[in-house]
């Protein structure tokens, strides 16, 4: 086998199909004799239901059903949705208040579903749905992030969802009590919406004993455990498929509310029922992103090395808490507390609120990005009061010793954070930006050079199974527990099973996204997928050869000890002979040994990788306009080792696009009534090519201790590291002209009411 360090691009398999439209997606796949679901939502933030007519809706053209949430009950579905909750400082579960499929007696977000419409035609389930007449009776809203308000669930009467607290409160002000310096920051963390290309979708088969249910998700087997005891099915009678998916994000890795309702509705129909978001209604109703506010405090000694930290965190968690909600603000944010620093005295506070709006939960990066971003404007804002410059005050505090186990219980095995950053000022030619600087002041920019050095913590399920399996037609299939969501698997797995094997790329097939076929994975989410699902196909490999070695030995003429494999071949010892993988299945299976003909491994990583880099951004500002332009932007990462760089790349790309949008374009807004403003690209503004820079993009690896390849995921690594240096650049630029605090996202208009209020518009 070859050198796990080994890497090389070769070109992404996948890219003519989706280039040339051939893309298989779920609204493309649907069966044909579908009939149509539409959603009647909640028009109203916070409002008691008094009534719901649908008779003239149900004697309306096409319509073969209304579903409320009584008809759900009526049938024996279970209809509270599963998500987790943290536990609090007393040792006790935060409340758990039930978030039914369909609304129950009180709707509590715009866009919340109060019925389900299936019709023959989407025309037909429209119309339908305008005529189902539905009374509210309107209640006061809260959407507030502080706890307090009119309460959205009896079990929370203040709309705190949850209290979670880490570190050791007392210690830590007894550190601050004695620092010789002290520094504190608010940052908000503006809402975002993932806004995939692809929006939600699904369809539904039923049999008569079992239900098929696609949907463009980021895995099958949570779905079909949710669905299955839903629906009081095995859940071997529950078929969850995925195909081509058209980006998740994080957004589409948990089930939603309308998942069960069209599941169900072909159930009782015995017909298939298929069910495709709208962009506005996408909007309304995907979990969003972030949507927090955190008060941060850093301790230094008299030499400005940083002695303690504490952060309070409030939260917002929507109407209702979604899958993995609770932790991502917690317990999750603070696997990466202290960055790439040396500190050991910590207190975190973190709440979260019920607000009515639409639920929060995973966006890439999942709470890392936040913590990340936190901290590292925090030092930032104390490089520039300590009159220090943010490098060499982030290098007094590096962590430079591993294996190294952080305040909140990581072990970091590797790393080497003075390297990188030596690196990337070289990359980013530090010593060229006063000439630029002055550059841009001469053509009346203010320019400002901002970082951020991050440290990300995979996330996920550890383990993860692999199958190989040589087919009739002389093509090998790989099964695999992820999905791609376009992040390039296919390309990825069939490359390392290649490199790994000898197969050749183009015989190998993936097979994903089928719960049939696969039985059992982790999906996709938290950056696992690369290092997880390859680390599986070298334990399935081993094992193949170890199975087909006794085999081969008996087609070379040789005993099993003689026989080695070695670049991608079987060779008999002294007598020189060969004979590749292929052919040995070709052999095997003339042989009637079909035993050796698929194989089958699981693995577990013993721990975690911990990717880690640092980005360097300059932007300039238009002092008369406030517009904020990103002009040079150099990222060094350690990733260990690559397996497809380019495909690395364009993951970083992808991460620093969405950090830079959240940072300059994006914010979902409500307004006091709960209703969203931004519904619509019109009123929210996706970042667009002219907004993106080009990006330089190296590596410094060091290779991870925590799997046999040496790897550590890249999926979310630049948004982590992207918000900061973003916004450090933006304070940067903007601090010479007497504005001393900036909060995302920066918008022209933001942007230049600062410089009006510190007097620091126009020009120079």
């Amino acid at each position: 086998m070859s050198e796990f360090g080994k890497s090389q691009t070769v070109r992404r398999v996948e890219d003519i199909r989706f280039l040339t439209g051939h893309g298989r997606y779920v609204d493309d796949i649907a069966p044909a004799d579908a009939l149509f679901a539409v959603f009647v939502r909640a028009p109203v933030a916070h409002a008691t239901i008094t009534g719901i007519d649908a008779d003239d809706a149900r004697a309306m053209p096409g319509v073969e059903g209304i579903y409320t949430l009584a008809d759900l009950e009526a049938a024996g579905l279970t209809v509270a949705m599963r998500y987790a909750t943290v536990r609090q400082p007393g040792g006790e579960n935060a409340p758990a208040p039930e978030r039914p499929v369909l609304a129950r007696d009180r709707v509590r977000f715009v866009g919340e579903p109060v019925a389900c419409v299936v019709a023959r035609s989407l025309a037909e389930a429209k119309d339908a749905a305008e005529a189902v007449m539905v009374d509210y009776e309107d209640l006061p809203v809260h959407v507030a992030l502080a706890p307090g308000g009119p309460a959205l669930h009896p079990e929370t009467p203040d709309n705190v969802a949850y209290t979670w607290e880490l570190g050791d409160a007392a210690a830590t002000e007894a550190a601050f009590a004695a620092a010789a310096h002290r520094v504190t920051l608010r940052t908000d963390h503006n809402r975002v919406i993932a806004n995939s290309m692809e929006p939600r979708g699904a369809y539904a088969e039923w049999d008569g004993a079992r239900l098929h249910f696609c949907f463009n998700g980021q895995g099958v087997w949570g779905v079909r455990d949710e669905l299955a005891a839903q629906m009081g099915l095995p859940n071997e009678a529950v078929r969850v498929t995925n195909p081509d998916v058209g980006g998740g994000f994080g957004m589409k890795s948990f089930a939603h509310p309308e998942y069960l309702t069209i599941a169900h509705a072909a159930r009782a129909l015995g017909r298939p029922v298929r069910w495709m978001s709208e962009r506005t209604e996408a909007m309304l109703t995907d979990n969003a992103g972030r949507d927090l506010v955190a008060e941060a405090e850093l301790a230094f000694d008299a030499d400005h090395r940083i002695t303690a930290y504490r952060v309070n965190i409030l939260s917002n968690l929507g109407a209702y808490c979604s899958s993995f909600a609770q932790a991502i603000q917690s317990s999750v944010a603070a696997r990466v507390l202290t960055g790439v620093y040396d500190i050991q005295t910590v207190h975190v506070l973190a709440r979260g609120i019920y607000t009515n709006t639409t639920q929060v939960d995973a966006y890439r990066g999942a709470g890392r990005p936040e913590a990340i971003t936190t901290l590292e404007r925090l030092i930032d804002k104390a490089a520039r009061e300590f009159g220090l410059d943010p490098w060499e005050l982030r290098a007094k505090s590096y962590i430079r010793e591993f294996p190294y186990k952080t305040a909140s219980g990581e072990t970091y095995d590797v790393g080497d954070f003075p390297r990188v950053a030596a690196r990337l000022a070289e990359e980013a030619d530090l010593a060229g930006y006063p000439a630029r600087k002055a550059a841009s002041a001469a053509a009346g920019r203010l320019r400002g050079l901002g970082t951020c050095f991050y440290i990300e913590s995979i996330l996920g399920d550890p383990s993860e199974a692999a199958e190989v399996i040589f087919e009739e037609d002389g093509t090998v299939s790989l099964l695999v527990g992820t999905q791609s969501n376009g992040q390039g698997h296919e390309t990825t797995f069939a490359q390392f099973l290649a490199d790994q094997s000898g197969i050749p790329f183009e015989a190998i097939r993936v097979v994903q996204g089928d719960s049939d076929r696969i039985r059992k994975g982790g999906g996709t989410g938290g950056s696992r997928s690369a290092t997880v699902q390859n680390s599986a196909t070298v334990a399935t490999v081993k094992k193949m050869i170890a199975a087909f070695t006794p085999f081969v030995a008996g087609e070379l003429g040789a005993g099993p000890e003689a026989v080695e494999f070695e670049d991608g071949a079987f060779r008999a010892g002294a007598s020189n002979r060969v004979m590749t993988m292929m052919e040995a299945a070709e052999a095997a299976r003339a042989a009637g040994r079909t035993d050796l003909l698929r194989h089958h491994e699981r693995t577990t990583l013993p721990g975690r990788s911990f990717p880690n880099g640092a980005h360097a951004v300059e932007v300039e500002v238009d002092p008369e306009t406030g517009a904020v332009a990103v002009e040079r932007y150099t990222v060094t990462d350690d990733f260990g080792n690559l397996i497809h760089p380019m495909l690395v790349e364009g993951q970083v790309h992808g991460g620093i696009a969405q950090g830079l949008g959240q940072a300059v374009t994006e914010c979902a807004v409500h307004d006091p009534q709960g209703q969203l403003l931004s519904a619509s690209f019109m009123d929210y503004a996706m970042p667009r090519a002219d907004d993106m820079p080009f990006i330089r993009f190296t590596t410094e690896p060091v290779p991870s201790t925590a799997n046999v390849l040496g790897m550590k995921g890249c999926g979310e690594a630049g948004t982590v590291g992207a918000i900061a240096a973003v916004s450090n650049a933006v304070l940067d630029a903007l601090w010479d002209r007497g504005v001393r605090e900036v909060q995302m996202p920066f918008t022209p208009q933001r942007v230049w009411a600062w410089l009006q209020a510190a007097g620091g518009g126009g020009a120079a």
